[in-house]
């Protein structure tokens, strides 16, 4: 099992948004492949979160996709585990995961607003 910080470390680096998030989850739970549009209907989402999801996945070595551009879940082996404790976590915690991954995707945003911080010398 992994160590909580292993799975937050996992969690900030491989999802951008709670919507990949989201995505991984359905793919991880249903184990099949899915169209676009059936991730689209299934979250309710919009066709560009899920084509970015989708990108982000796959870069992540969390998802593939076929021939006919069906997405599945297909972790890297050495993944896997941490895919299954980030669901778990995200079952237990929703907003402790949520402000993970909001967190890690302000960071720039964080520093760049520090820049314009008055300091007092």
């Amino acid at each position: 099992m992994a160590a909580q910080y292993e799975v937050e470390t996992f969690i900030r680096a491989s999802f951008r948004s709670v919507w990949s998030l989201e995505v991984l989850l359905l793919l991880r739970r249903e184990r099949r492949p899915f169209a676009p549009e059936d991730i689209v209907s299934a979250l309710r989402a919009s066709d560009a979160v899920v084509a970015h999801s989708l990108g982000a996945l796959a870069a992540a070595g969390l998802a593939a996709r076929d021939a006919e551009g069906r997405a599945f879940y297909c972790p890297a082996p050495s993944l896997e585990p941490l895919a299954e404790a980030a669901e778990a976590f995200y079952a237990r915690s929703p907003n402790a995961v949520r402000r993970i991954i909001v967190g890690a995707s302000a960071g720039g945003l964080a520093a760049f607003a520090d820049a314009f911080l008055l300091r007092r010398d």
